[in-house]
């Protein structure tokens, strides 16, 4: 994810928000992208003010709609046999196991199951294509699919976001508070040094008064 992040911030920012909204699409067309990964780096880079987190949840929110839409399209005209060769392509994925759960998802939660799937990692990739290998009317399907991805968008941002701005606080604090730690450890430990030669050259006077008193008498 740090590496992901570094990579991002050498971008400008339009080509971030490019980035963030193709990666999505894809995702959710079917192919398994790391589209969260790229959305979680947008939204950090956003904490450092590097973009802006209105424009990276608008280029994910357009990226989800767009890329289920386009995985519907293609569900729908392929049917379930274009499912199982994308299986077939990516058992890790699309294998027959991981496509019986989302039959069966779909089957408990009927369009419900695309809004709440674009926060499950499965869900997202297989939401599109299964919608459309279903025959879920297009107009509910697209009504669950825009309000799942603009929740899923803007939350995701902005919790980052926020979580990230909270942390620059803390660390900006922190080294603050280190400072005024440090110097006053400096104070103290020169205060004491300079209290303990004190002393001592005041003990080494009254060993050496006597002494000289001793010889004039």
């Amino acid at each position: 994810m740090h590496l992901v992040q570094v990579w991002m911030s050498s971008l400008p920012p339009v080509a971030i928000y490019a980035l963030v909204g193709l990666v999505i699409g894809a995702e959710s067309m079917g192919i398994p992208l790391p589209g969260e990964f790229a959305l979680v780096g947008a939204a950090l880079l956003a904490a450092t003010h590097l973009t802006n987190p209105w424009l990276v949840g608008l280029a994910a929110a357009l990226g989800a709609i767009v890329g289920d839409s386009i995985g519907y399209a293609v569900g729908r005209r392929g049917g379930r046999a274009v499912l199982e060769r994308f299986g077939r392509r990516f058992p890790r994925h699309f294998g027959p196991e991981h496509l019986a759960q989302a039959e069966r998802t779909f089957a408990r939660h009927g369009v419900w199951a695309v809004f709440f799937g674009r926060f499950v990692a499965l869900l997202r990739i297989l939401a599109g294509p299964l919608a459309g290998a279903l025959r879920v009317p297009y107009p509910k399907f697209l009504l669950a699919n825009a309000a799942g991805g603009i929740v899923w968008a803007y939350g995701t941002t902005f919790v980052i976001y926020f979580a990230g701005q909270a942390a620059e606080r803390w660390l900006s604090s922190f080294s603050w508070l280190a400072l005024v730690v440090a110097l006053l450890a400096g104070l103290a430990t020169t205060m004491y040094l300079k209290r303990r030669a004190t002393r001592r050259a005041r003990e080494e006077a009254d060993r050496t008064q006597p002494e000289e008193k001793t010889t004039v008498g």
